[in-house]
C-alpha cells in the first residue's frame, strides 16, 4: 500500500497547505537583496537559540517559520530542499537552513544563516570542552556528571527505534547487515586500524549498490524487495523563481564539487599515507572523512565519530559526558564536533572540528541545488539514496550496543537509563529535560550522595547476580 510507505517528508506536512507566497510581500523577487538578508537574519538569529528536539523538530520549526508565517517559497519548493539534504552527507537540517536562506538571498544569506543557527551550540559547547578537558579527571568523572552518559544513550536508542519504523522489506535486512558487521569488528584486534576506517563506507557503498540492484530487478521483472518512488512533478526546480535567486552558476557548483573531493583525498593521504602528525591536520582530516560519509547527520554520526576520537583523544567518560551535553543544546547535534576538538586540543581545535564536521554537507549543499533538477526525476540516484540511508541506520543500531557497554556500568546507571528512555520515548519529553533528569538522578545515587545503586551492574561473564 503506497500510504504505508510515504517518506518521513510527510511527517512534517499538514493535510491543508499554505498558500502559494505572495509575490507582493515576501516571495517578491525583486526585493532589494539588502531587505532579503535583513529577513535571513531576523529569522535566524534566535532559531538557534530554541531548536531543540533533533532533526526532525527542526524541520517542523522550519517549516513554520519559512512557509506559513513568512511564505518565502511555496511547500513544493520546501520539500525539494528538505529532499537534497537528505541525499547528501551531512546535516540534513542544517543543510535545509543553508538551502532556504539561499534561495532567499542567495550565498550570502545561506553563509549567514548556517552560522546563525549553529553558534548557540557551537559557543557552549566548546565551552564545556575546554572546562571538562582542564579540571576534570578522565578517570574519575565528578559526581555532576554520573548520569549524563546513561541519560544521552536512551536519547539514541529512541532515534533508533524511530528510524527502523521507515525502513520498507529491502532496508531491514541492508540495516542488519552494518548493524552487525560494525559490532563484530568492534575492538577486533586481527583488523589493522588503518583497515577498520574503511568498513564503514565499505558497507554505506555496498547497501547503495545492493539497493541499486534491486531496483533494476524490479525494472526488468515489476517486482522488487524495496520501494522506490518518483519525484513529485508539481514543481520543477530549474523554472522556480525561487531558484533563480540562488545564484550559483554550473561551473560553481562542480568546482565546489572538485573542492569537496580535493580536500577529502589530501587530507586523508597527508596523515594516513605521509604520515604528517600535525594534530589539527590530523582533526580535520578525521573530521571531514566522517562528515563525507554520514547521511542524514543526527545520531547517524556517533558510532564514525567513537570509533575515531575513543580511545585516541579521549576516554569512553569524556565521549559519553559530552554526547549528553550536546543532546542538551539547540541546533544540530553535529556541534558535537566542537566539544571533541576543544578536549583533544582547546578552542583551535574546536573550530578545526567543527569546520571539518559541517564542512562536506556544507559545500555540498552549495554545490547541488543548481544540478538537483536534473537529477530529481530519476529513480536510480534514489535507490541509491534508499540504500545508503538504510545502512546507515545500521550503524545507529551498532552504536547503541556499543555506548551502552561504555555508558552503563552501575545499577544507578542502568535505572537512570530506564527512567530517562520512558521519559523521552513514552512521555515525549524533550532531549534537554531528558538529560537534566539523568543528571539529577547521578548527583543523587552517586557515592558522595545517596551512595545507591554503585554495584558493578554486569561484567564480562554476564550479570551480576546477588549473593544468597
Amino acid at each position: 500500500d503506497d500510504d504505508d510507505d510515504d517518506d518521513d517528508t510527510e511527517n512534517f506536512i499538514d493535510d491543508e497547505r499554505p498558500a502559494a507566497p505572495d509575490k507582493d510581500k515576501y516571495g517578491d523577487p525583486d526585493a532589494p537583496w539588502i531587505d532579503r538578508m535583513k529577513e535571513v537574519f531576523q529569522t535566524y538569529w534566535y532559531l538557534g537559540f530554541v531548536a531543540f528536539g533533533g532533526p526532525q523538530a527542526h524541520v517542523a520549526i522550519l517549516r513554520d517559520h519559512l512557509i506559513v508565517q513568512r511564505q518565502w517559497m511555496d511547500e513544493d519548493a520546501f520539500m525539494e530542499l528538505f529532499a537534497i539534504g537528505q541525499g547528501l552527507p551531512g546535516p540534513t537540517s542544517t543543510q535545509l537552513v543553508v538551502s532556504t536562506a539561499l534561495a532567499r538571498a542567495g550565498p550570502l544569506g545561506g553563509l549567514m544563516a548556517f552560522f546563525l543557527w549553529n553558534l548557540p551550540g557551537l559557543v557552549v559547547l566548546t565551552v564545556c570542552g575546554v572546562l571538562i578537558s582542564t579540571f576534570v579527571d578522565p578517570d574519575n568523572p565528578p559526581w555532576y556528571l554520573i548520569g549524563l552518559p546513561a541519560a544521552a544513550i536512551s536519547l539514541v536508542f529512541k532515534a533508533f527505534y524511530g528510524f527502523t519504523k521507515k525502513l520498507d522489506k529491502l532496508g531491514v535486512p541492508l540495516a542488519l547487515m552494518s548493524c552487525t558487521v560494525a559490532i563484530l569488528i568492534n575492538g577486533d584486534t586481527k583488523i589493522s586500524p588503518l583497515a577498520s576506517q574503511f568498513v564503514y563506507p565499505c558497507l554505506l557503498v555496498l547497501g547503495a549498490t545492493i539497493a541499486v540492484l534491486d531496483w533494476r530487478r524490479g525494472v526488468r521483472t515489476g517486482k522488487s524487495v524495496g520501494t522506490y518512488k518518483s519525484a513529485s512533478k508539481g514543481w520543477d526546480a530549474e523554472d522556480d523563481r525561487t531558484m533563480r535567486r540562488i545564484g550559483i552558476p554550473l561551473w560553481v557548483g562542480g568546482f565546489l564539487i572538485f573542492l569537496w573531493a580535493f580536500l577529502l583525498g589530501l587530507s586523508v593521504i597527508l596523515v594516513d599515507r605521509v604520515g604528517v602528525t600535525n594534530p589539527y591536520l590530523e582533526i580535520f582530516e578525521v573530521m571531514f572523512r566522517v562528515g563525507s560519509l554520514i547521511f542524514g547527520g543526527g545520531q547517524v554520526v556517533l558510532p564514525l565519530l567513537q570509533t575515531e576520537v575513543v580511545p585516541v583523544w579521549m576516554t569512553k567518560d569524556t565521549f559519553l559526558q559530552g554526547l549528553g551535553l550536546a543532546q542538551s543544546m539547540p541546533g544540530p547535534l553535529f556541534n558535537f564536533s566542537s566539544y571533541l576538538g576543544a578536549v583533544y586540543r582547546g578552542v583551535g581545535g574546536a573550530l578545526v572540528a567543527y569546520c571539518g564536521l559541517f564542512g562536506p554537507g556544507v559545500m555540498l549543499i552549495f554545490a547541488v541545488v543548481p544540478f538537483w533538477a536534473r537529477l530529481r526525476h530519476v529513480l536510480w540516484f534514489r535507490a541509491v539514496l534508499n540504500g545508503l540511508n538504510a545502512t546507515a541506520i545500521g550503524l545507529v543500531g551498532a552504536a547503541c550496543v556499543l555506548l551502552w557497554e561504555a555508558a552503563v556500568s552501575t545499577a544507578a546507571d542502568a535505572m537512570i537509563f530506564c527512567v530517562a528512555g520512558t521519559l523521552a520515548a513514552y512521555y515525549g519529553v524533550g532531549a534537554p529535560y531528558v538529560v537534566a533528569s539523568g543528571w539529577v538522578l547521578g548527583a543523587i545515587l552517586s557515592p558522595e550522595a545517596a551512595d545507591l545503586g554503585q554495584q558493578t551492574w554486569c561484567d564480562k561473564a554476564g550479570f551480576v547476580l546477588p549473593e544468597q
